[in-house]
């Protein structure tokens, strides 16, 4: 009996080390050199500098409104983004596609015309602000401001993690759990919400690390004051106004240890429970 020899199968993409040698080059270029530079820039500022730097109470008072903005504003996309995906993925409705587009629309917006129009809608004399003022809720020019920002540019990131799989979700399990006597919100909280709790999790990493990154659409509507409603990339590009390149970069390294520290805690946190 004659085994017949396996046919050589061609890859699409060259061999292993050109493919190899091609993704680390282009990786070191992209990634690797800058975040380099970023790290050698604070050096001759020296340790103490560079502690000084970081703690002065002004870049303390951006990171926190940064950050803890950002994690706010992802917290209130969670419920929100799960809404916004089941209703696209379990109903039938017209302009079902045009709010599809919608979802995408932080996206492609420019993040200045986004901060703008956020800025109109809620500066007290606008639409919605004049309302809430008259309510005594200030949301323009103040931290709240921020946060919603930051959730305007993070709630697509939730939507569309939890929207494929929610659609490949069979509907077995809820039926299930129906047939069986369980009310909506017992399924939901034992059927539904564990299946989706990882894409939450991802969902929630990405809109977070995303809004505390924000920029273009923050600076209009948070007014920009110092230890109140600064955030910390609007410090950095101070900074670099003033030429004191060291500090900016000094800014850039917590905040990039900080967001290094909060992916890790959510993705182990991710990898846990798909173990439970």
């Amino acid at each position: 009996m004659s085994i017949a020899p396996r046919r050589h199968q061609r890859d699409a993409l060259p061999g292993f080390y050109l493919s190899l040698g091609v993704t680390l080059l282009w990786l070191g270029g992209i990634v690797l050199v800058p975040l380099l530079a970023l790290l050698l820039r604070p050096l001759e500022l020296g340790p103490l500098g560079f502690w000084n730097s970081i703690t002065e109470p002004r870049v303390l008072a951006a990171l926190r409104l940064s950050f803890l903005g950002a994690l706010a504003a992802s917290l209130v996309n969670l419920p929100l983004g799960l809404l916004v995906a089941w209703v696209l993925v379990r109903y039938r409705f017209p302009g079902r596609k045009l709010l599809d587009s919608m979802v995408d629309l932080p996206f492609a917006l420019p993040t200045a015309v986004a901060g703008l129009a956020l800025t109109a809608i809620y500066a007290p004399n606008g639409w919605l602000g004049a309302p809430l003022a008259a309510l005594g809720i200030k949301v323009a020019y103040t931290p709240l401001g921020v946060g919603l920002a930051m959730a305007f540019v993070g709630l697509p990131f939730i939507v569309r993690t939890v929207e494929p799989v929610l659609r490949d979700m069979p509907p077995e399990g809820e039926e299930a759990a129906a047939t069986l006597g369980a009310t909506r919100a017992q399924t939901l909280w034992r059927v539904v919400l564990p299946a989706l709790a990882p894409a939450l999790l991802a969902g929630f990493a990405m809109a977070s690390a995303r809004a505390i990154g924000e920029y273009g659409s923050v600076i209009f509507i948070a007014g920009n004051m110092p230890m109140i409603s600064e955030i910390a990339p609007l410090l950095i590009v101070v900074r670099l106004e003033q030429f004191d390149y060291a500090g900016a970069a000094a800014v850039g390294i917590a905040m990039l240890a900080l967001s290094f520290l909060l992916l890790l805690a959510l993705n182990l946190a991710n990898r846990l429970w798909r173990r439970a």
